[in-house]
């Protein structure tokens, strides 16, 4: 089996999730050995984060900090690395510049994920930053996806809802309020949605009327593919 390296913190309990769930799919395929891992958790000050999450601003100050991730990972021997994390995807090229070995992007994989589903249009709910960068919409675009965002005011009620999270805040109030989001979508007609934050993956609602992907599990399937492959 490959070793991936993963970059952690972003948040801490979305990296737990992300390490526990590769481990129970890996022994799916291979019942032999548990499968090697190695994790770089960043230690973010909480002010960046919360500038990040909630405003969408100073992202850059985090980016010494995910090349060096990248770096020492590569270094401990890792096959190659995953960042469980859509908002920092806006510094992909920079992370796979900073590496030779490869990097997988959420955001590739989950553009590629939807075409094999063969649909054509998602709404999408995110942080600030990735909405902001129009991270999914230039991708899903070129692939004849057309998407659809939450309003102004619904995106800084999500922002502060992923800050929640982040700070193991929430609360049946934050899933009430990401489910109020997703309804909304199904008034214009959307009924497939991308939670393109793996923070959301804590809070994903069960709805009969919609189909929710999560980009932290289509990232996961990827690299469970790339760590069992030959």
């Amino acid at each position: 089996m490959k070793t991936v390296g993963i970059i952690g913190g972003l948040g801490p309990e979305t990296t737990s999730e992300f390490y526990l769930e590769l481990i129970f799919s890996c022994r799916q395929i291979d019942k032999t050995s548990y499968p090697p891992i190695l994790i770089n958790s960043i230690p973010l000050r909480f002010d960046i984060e919360k500038d990040a999450i909630v405003d969408g601003i100073g992202e850059e100050r985090i980016l010494p900090q995910l090349l060096a991730a990248a770096r020492n990972l590569e270094k401990a021997g890792a096959d190659f690395v995953v960042l469980p994390c859509n908002s920092l995807h806006k510094f992909i090229n920079d992370i796979r510049q900073a590496v030779k070995i490869p990097v997988l992007s959420i955001l590739e994989e989950t553009t590629k994920f939807l075409k094999q589903q063969k649909i054509n249009k998602v709404g999408i709910i995110a942080t600030p930053i990735t909405t902001k960068n129009k991270l999914y919409e230039k991708l899903l675009k070129a692939s004849g996806i057309a998407t659809l965002v939450p309003d102004s005011l619904q995106q800084a009620k999500i922002g502060k809802l992923i800050l929640n999270i982040t700070s193991n805040r929430y609360d049946n109030k934050d899933r009430d309020l990401l489910l109020k989001i997703i309804q909304d979508f199904g008034k214009k007609k959307v009924k497939n949605i991308i939670l393109a934050c793996t923070d959301l993956q804590l809070l994903i609602p069960k709805q009969d009327n919609f189909q929710i992907y999560d980009t932290m599990k289509i990232l996961l399937d990827a690299t469970v593919k790339k760590i069992t492959s030959i």
